[in-house]
């Protein structure tokens, strides 16, 4: 199960990092998020609901000392922050709303470099 979860935590980073220059390009040329940006953004929710999943599942199947509810308030509240980035952007159609989007994927990732050291604090 590990093998899977560190080759999930890498795929979810790596398309964070190319949201994230993707999103500032648009930035940069002053245009609003289209259809490529919210197909990254589902794709990527698509990536944290499966990671949620086999969060549970792992955590579930463990004996580690796991902080349990710490451990699924961040597995839900990092599937949760795409999507609010997602609606938001869509109501702000504009410079804004890109910039929602840039940060709600960096909070992806910041929220997934603690759920892995909350998963490894453990030894799990």
């Amino acid at each position: 199960m590990r093998a899977v979860y560190e080759w999930l935590y890498g795929v979810i980073l790596a398309i964070c990092l190319l949201a994230v220059l993707y999103f500032v390009s648009l930035l940069v040329r002053d245009l609003p998020a289209g259809d490529p940006a919210f197909v990254i953004v589902g794709v990527l929710e698509l990536l944290l609901v499966v990671q949620l999943v086999l969060g549970g599942v792992a955590l579930a199947r463990t004996d580690a000392d796991v902080a349990g509810v710490l451990f699924v308030s961040y597995l839900v509240g990092v599937a949760v922050a795409p999507v609010i980035g997602a609606f938001w952007s869509l109501a702000e159609r504009s410079r804004a709303g890109t910039l929602v989007l840039v940060l709600s994927v960096v909070t992806v990732a910041a929220l997934e470099v603690r759920l892995d050291a909350i998963w490894g604090a453990a030894g799990a």
